[in-house]
């Protein structure tokens, strides 16, 4: 049996060039998977904006007004409808663009290795997904009922192109904070990280979470906890995995990170 170190099976030698190359194929393929999916989501562009100001509404009914989107130009509208099937096209599109994404990383990865890239591409769009349902369906209703009572005594003015921008731009965002245990958890299956040290980054990735819910969300502070939180949680939960499908942590290794 031969001594020499396991490299990656497959992997041929690509300059600089080559990388780009691939990435540029694996772009392309992105691109012509969101072809369809955006093409039927604007299709059905009426039904779609209907479900997504559904929360919009069901908060101002509650207060007894009716939800509005206004348009101050013709063009407003069409480009409205744009962004929302481009949105919702990118959702759909979560499982081809994953694969897409660990076709690019998997020539880098050992037999033992590729074995979990279709568990992981299954993982990471069903997470993109669920966290964009989250975000519709328990975020939304509580953020949207909240402005209305921080606003109360000011009468709104909603422009249909603002208010799809920001819903499509939070589904997005939360769909990519879901991702957070899954790629901590490939981190640990391969043995790059171990719990105790996921563990120990657990105040850093505070700060790093502040800063993320930050640039993800709009410029007010509730948008920006409700998207803190699932980012805290998600990752002391993904430590919790990390503690069965990653690499144990030996007394000696807990010895040399204390001292």
């Amino acid at each position: 049996m031969s001594d020499a170190p396991e490299t990656p099976e497959d992997d041929i030698e690509m300059d600089f060039f080559g990388h780009l190359a691939e990435l540029r194929k694996r772009l392309m393929n992105v691109l012509w998977g969101l072809i369809p999916t955006v093409g039927l989501s604007f299709t059905f562009r009426e039904e779609l904006l209907t479900l997504l100001k559904a929360p919009l509404e069901e908060a101002w009914e509650k207060r007894g007004m009716v939800a509005k989107l206004h348009y101050a130009a013709p063009i407003d509208a069409v480009v409205a409808y744009l962004k929302l099937s481009l949105g919702v096209g990118i959702i759909l599109s979560a499982p081809w663009i994953f694969w897409q994404v660990w076709a690019f990383v998997a020539p880098g990865l050992y037999r033992h290795e590729k074995k979990y890239v279709l568990p992981f591409v299954v993982a990471t769009a069903i997470f993109f997904i669920g966290g964009a349902a989250f975000g519709y369906v328990f975020v939304f209703p509580l953020f949207f009922e909240f402005l209305l009572d921080f606003n109360k005594g000011l009468e709104a003015t909603m422009m249909v192109g603002e208010y799809v921008s920001f819903a499509t731009r939070m589904l997005l965002a939360f769909g990519c904070v879901f991702e957070v245990p899954v790629v901590t958890s490939l981190l640990a299956l391969l043995g790059i990280v171990n719990w105790k040290q996921l563990l120990d980054f657990g105040r850093w990735w505070i700060v790093i979470a502040s800063v993320l819910a930050a640039i993800l969300t709009p410029p007010d502070p509730m948008s920006q906890v409700m998207m803190l939180i699932p980012l805290i949680v998600l990752y002391f939960g993904s430590v919790g995995v990390a503690y069965v499908i990653g690499p144990k942590v030996s007394a000696s290794d807990r010895a040399d990170d204390a001292s």
